[in-house]
C-alpha cells in the first residue's frame, strides 16, 4: 500500500467516524428497554425513516419525520420532552441526533439497533 492510499483510507476513516460517531451526552436505550416507555406522554417518539419504510412497519406512537426533511420540520417536536429518536439501524438516528442537538434539544435518546432490533 502506497502513502496516497494510506491517507485516502485515514481520511475516510475519519469522515465516517464523524458522521456516524455517537453524540456526547446523548443516552441510549435498547429495544426491550423502549417498551414500558411507550405509553409515557412525558417523551416524543421520532421514526427518521422514510414514509415507505415507516408505512411497511412501525411502532405505535412514534411519529414519522424522515431525516432529510427533519431541519424543516423541527417545530413538530417539542423542546420540553425527552425525544427518543429511532430510524431502521441506528445509522440516520445519530445524524438526527446530531440536528437536535444543534438546535438545542437537550434531552435526546437514541434507540439502540432502531427497527432492526425491534420484537
Amino acid at each position: 500500500m502506497d502513502v496516497r492510499s494510506i491517507i485516502l483510507l485515514l481520511v475516510v476513516g475519519y469522515l465516517a467516524y464523524k458522521i456516524f460517531a455517537p453524540t456526547k451526552g446523548v443516552k441510549q436505550v435498547s429495544t426491550t428497554e423502549l417498551k414500558p416507555l411507550l405509553n409515557d406522554r412525558k417523551r416524543f417518539y421520532l421514526d427518521v425513516r422514510t414514509p415507505a419504510e415507516f408505512k411497511g412497519n412501525h411502532i405505535k406512537g412514534f411519529k414519522n419525520i424522515p431525516l432529510q426533511t427533519l431541519n424543516r420540520q423541527l417545530n413538530q417536536i417539542p423542546k420540553d420532552k425527552e425525544v427518543l429518536v429511532i430510524c431502521q439501524s441506528g445509522m440516520r438516528s445519530k445524524q438526527a441526533i446530531k440536528v437536535l442537538k444543534k438546535a438545542g434539544y437537550s434531552n435526546v435518546t437514541e434507540v439502540r439497533g432502531g427497527m432492526n432490533a425491534w420484537r
